[in-house]
C-alpha cells in the first residue's frame, strides 16, 4: 500500500493474477469433471442429512435386549464419505449431524478443497476431514454411507465402483440423479424450487451384483 492509502500496482497485479489463477483452476477442474462445484441448496441438505439419521436409526438391528441402545449406536458409528465434496457444506451439515462419526469429503479441485479446509478449521465441528482425492481411485470399502451430489454421467462410472466396493448394510445416498440400473430403498422428494429427489441405496448381501 502507498504512503497516501492507496493500494499500489503491483499488489493489485498479484491480486488479480492470483485470482485469475483460481478461477482458472476452477473452469479447467469443472471441464475435466464434467461439473463445476456448485454449493448444494440449504434445504436439499438438511433433507438429506435428516432422513439419513431417519433411515441408520431405523436399519439398526432389533433385538430383544437394548434396543435403543442399537438404535443410538447405528447413528453414531461408522465413516461417512461424501464423494465430490464440493466447497463443504454438506460434509459439514453432516458432521454437525453425526458429531460421533467420522465424516470424509473427496475433492479434486483445488480452490474447493483448500475453502472445504478452511471452512473446517474456523467451525466448531472437528470429525470431519477434507481430502484432495479422486473420487473413482478411492477405496470405500470402510465406508459405512457414501454420499454424492454429482451428475448423472458420475453416478454411472461411480456405479460398478460401488458395487463392488461396498460392504452389505452400507448406504448410498445419491442427491437428484438416480444410480442407473439400482433399486433405491427409499427416495423423498425435496421443498426447494426444483423438486429435487433423493435416492437412498442399501447394499444388500443377496443383491451385491444386480442392486
Amino acid at each position: 500500500m502507498s504512503s497516501n492509502g492507496t493500494i499500489s500496482p503491483a499488489i493489485s497485479i498479484v491480486v488479480l493474477g492470483v485470482a485469475l489463477l483460481a478461477a482458472l483452476s476452477i473452469v479447467y477442474r469443472s471441464w475435466r469433471n464434467g461439473i463445476s462445484p456448485m454449493p448444494s441448496p440449504a434445504v436439499v441438505r438438511r433433507a438429506a442429512v435428516r432422513e439419513l439419521r431417519k433411515l441408520l436409526r431405523t436399519s439398526a438391528p432389533d433385538t430383544a435386549n437394548g434396543i435403543s441402545r442399537e438404535l443410538d449406536a447405528a447413528v453414531e458409528h461408522g465413516t461417512i464419505v461424501e464423494s465430490g465434496s464440493g466447497w463443504g457444506s454438506l460434509a459439514l451439515d453432516l458432521a454437525r449431524a453425526f458429531p460421533k462419526r467420522q465424516i470424509i469429503g473427496l475433492e479434486n479441485s483445488i480452490i474447493p478443497w483448500l475453502f472445504s479446509r478452511l471452512a473446517a478449521r474456523l467451525s466448531a465441528v472437528r470429525n470431519v476431514q477434507f481430502d484432495r482425492s479422486d473420487i473413482y481411485g478411492y477405496s470405500y470399502k470402510d465406508a459405512a454411507v457414501v454420499v454424492c451430489y454429482l451428475y448423472s454421467g458420475a453416478m454411472k462410472r461411480l456405479d460398478p465402483i460401488l458395487r463392488a466396493g461396498l460392504e452389505p448394510g452400507t448406504w448410498v445416498v445419491s442427491i437428484c440423479f438416480a444410480l442407473p440400473g439400482w433399486r433405491a430403498a427409499h427416495e423423498i422428494t425435496c421443498s426447494d424450487l426444483y423438486r429435487t429427489k433423493i435416492y437412498f441405496y442399501r447394499i444388500e448381501p443377496d443383491e451385491k451384483e444386480g442392486i
